[in-house]
């Protein structure tokens, strides 16, 4: 897994490399060869959106943190707010995060890991420092994939709406969560991401989320993503074990 891993983040680097013009910084955000604004890098979202999406006051290990969702409402159908409910008073064990599933789109961005943005111009590829999930956002015009399919991750399709990424994605399974507190979805999840470069080292990330299933309405979620710029830095191994790995496979030294 490093070894492909490294293998495809050297030719990345230096496509990327050979992509931006002379003088791209001097636009204000960098740009690949075709125009398009460049994601590329390694980025992270910080604060509290993986423990609860909305608003909330401290709490043992969880801080304080404004919400992320616009009006800071979710809008469940009454029924589903019982399930939220059920969720949140389980959430010890039943949050996905604890059994180390995939933790789906759009969590897995603002989980308290980095990830690294590899664009070219027909596949975008995002490699996440948790559990090494790796996700392909196709750029190419193809269509997602005839249903029904269920996808931890589900299937994403891109496409550029001036200097925003636009990223439809759908199929998923219904057995993540949106965070920490129990807000949930269906199989019938949608989701449109929008990654928008506010300057060299920010993205604007914005998502609405449907669900008739669930929701009475769309609603959206907004936040920024930070460029790392520490001196070499890179992602590391994150593995994630539902039991007691070092019982079952003691490795010396540890």
């Amino acid at each position: 897994m490093r070894r492909a891993r490294g293998g495809l983040l050297y030719l990345a680097v230096a496509w990327s490399l050979s992509q931006v013009p002379a003088g791209a910084q001097s636009a204000g955000i960098p740009r690949t060869r075709d125009g398009k604004p460049d994601l590329s890098g390694i980025w992270q979202a910080f604060g509290t959106a993986n423990h609860n999406l909305l608003s909330h006051s401290a709490s043992t290990g969880v801080p304080a943190g404004l919400g992320v969702v616009e009006g800071d409402e979710i809008p469940y159908r009454p029924e589903a707010l019982a399930k939220k409910q059920e969720n949140f008073a389980n959430r010890a064990t039943q949050d996905t995060e604890s059994k180390c599933y995939l933790p789906g789109v759009p969590r897995i961005t603002y989980m308290p890991f980095p990830f690294q943005i590899i664009q070219m111009p027909e596949v975008t590829t995002i490699l996440y420092e948790y559990v090494h999930a790796i996700r392909y956002i196709h750029t190419n015009g193809s269509p997602h994939p005839a249903g029904p399919i269920e996808w931890w991750m589900g299937d994403s399709r891109g496409r550029w709406e001036g200097d925003t990424l636009v990223v439809d994605v759908v199929r998923f399974n219904a057995d993540t969560w949106f965070d920490r507190t129990g807000n949930f979805h269906s199989d019938a999840l949608h989701v449109v991401e929008r990654y928008s470069l506010m300057d060299v080292d920010h993205i604007n990330y914005e998502v609405t989320i449907e669900d008739p299933k669930v929701f009475t309405r769309p609603w959206k979620m907004r936040m920024v993503l930070y460029r790392h710029r520490e001196p070499n830095f890179q992602l590391l191994d994150y593995d994630c074990y539902a039991f007691d790995w070092e019982k079952y496979y003691p490795y010396p030294g540890l």
